[in-house]
């Protein structure tokens, strides 16, 4: 036989519960707010006590937004003696996008494919259409997310190191995209 509570005693019930949870979650709040300020700063004391060595980390190299700027204007001008419309992304030594300029009139797809060039050239350090013919040997490379193995991207370098990508889509053919991403990459030089 199942035994069921009166309204009363299930609202007091209730109720108590809810004031025990309030209790303790403010309680909480308090009891942190009102931390000596001494407690503070042992805290930070120890983080920075826990800070990395030199030989714990590494530097790295990234193109500055002007300089990406100017690489992308170059390239789209390269396009534009041609006659040719693209889009050209410029992404930094970890493959996110520094920036994006779509030329006038490129079409639709042209704008993911420049960025996808661009990290496949950085990620690999190598030309995209390089990367092309690694294809017959390791097929599945293709499938790695992000990237794209037509021509049209070049890896930018400082000491032969990569940092970052310039990915041009949108001409006719990825040989003129990689003639083009030359373009902005020269103009960093």
């Amino acid at each position: 036989m199942k035994k069921t509570l009166s309204r009363r005693a299930r609202l007091a019930t209730g109720g108590a519960v809810l004031a025990a949870v309030a209790a303790g979650t403010f309680g909480t709040v308090a009891a942190n707010a009102s931390a000596p300020e001494a407690a503070q700063d042992s805290a930070v004391a120890a983080a920075t006590a826990a800070a990395a060595g030199k030989r714990d980390t590494t530097t790295s190299t990234h193109l500055t937004i002007d300089a990406a700027t100017e690489a992308a204007r170059a390239a789209l001008k390269a396009a534009g003696k041609e006659g040719q419309r693209v889009t050209v992304a410029v992404v930094d030594r970890n493959g996110n996008t520094i920036l994006t300029m779509r030329g006038d009139g490129a079409g639709p797809q042209s704008y993911e494919s420049a960025e996808k060039k661009a990290y496949t050239a950085v990620s690999w350090n190598a030309p995209t259409s390089e990367l092309e013919g690694r294809l017959e040997n390791a097929p599945n490379l293709k499938d790695i997310p992000g990237t794209l193995f037509l021509g049209g991207g070049v890896p930018v370098t400082a000491g032969k190191a990569p940092i970052a990508g310039i990915g041009v889509a949108g001409a006719p053919s990825g040989t003129l995209d990689e003639k083009f991403a030359r373009a902005g990459a020269a103009a960093l030089n």
